[in-house]
């Protein structure tokens, strides 16, 4: 299967609140790297705010050709709410990503195109204070090495991006590293001549 290319996504639970003829728009946006979580963050927020009028919520799971994605206008007029989210969603090249946005009524209705700018205005403000960072395909390997390569192995696994996660120090020591994927050739390569193609790599977590 080809590696997808990094793509942004949100690394933190983010929101922002809007008020629109008495009414209170509150947009909260999370990572959703699964449908399910994408499921279990809208869950969250009906459970945080079980007292608002509306939870209207749309989600875009994976990037590029190959995404998931889901809406609701949740019992808002049909097609002012949750589409003019997910069209933002659309717009803002992010994946991985869910908003809901709660609505409090304050009592007076805004109206079809209303709705539609009030919606659409919540999920953009969201979004452009939102963080984000690259998601990058990584792999867990698992590297059994002699005591007398470890350090130089140590800084090998630094200069291609590998973060240690776990060290064994018994007859050999056993070092646990995720590299992101498109580095992990050259690492290969370059602890294959640092060990004299003595040491192998053991991946740990391939799909």
């Amino acid at each position: 299967m080809q590696n997808p290319d990094p793509y942004p996504v949100p690394t933190e639970i983010h929101r922002i609140q809007t008020e629109v003829a008495r009414s209170r728009f509150i947009a909260t946006v999370s990572s959703a790297p699964t449908v399910d979580d994408a499921k279990g963050f809208l869950a969250q927020i009906r459970a945080e705010m079980p007292d608002a009028s509306h939870h209207v919520y749309a989600f875009r799971v994976g990037y590029g050709s190959s995404v998931t994605e889901g809406m609701s206008d949740d019992g808002e007029p049909s097609g002012t709410a949750g589409p003019p989210v997910l069209s933002v969603l659309r717009g803002s090249e992010i994946g991985d990503i869910i908003i809901v946005v709660t609505r409090y009524f304050g009592g007076t209705k805004l109206g079809t195109g209303g709705l539609v700018r009030a919606y659409s205005e919540a999920a953009h403000i969201a979004l452009n204070s939102l963080k984000t960072e690259l998601k990058i395909e990584k792999r867990l390997l698992g590297i059994e090495l002699p005591y007398n390569l470890f350090e130089q192995t140590k800084r090998l696994i630094a200069a291609h991006n590998g973060v240690i996660e776990e060290e064994d120090f018994a007859g050999e020591v056993m070092v646990m590293a995720t590299f992101p994927v498109a580095d992990i050739p050259l690492f290969a390569a370059e602890l294959a001549e640092l060990s004299a193609g003595r040491v192998e790599l053991i991946v740990m977590d391939e799909d």
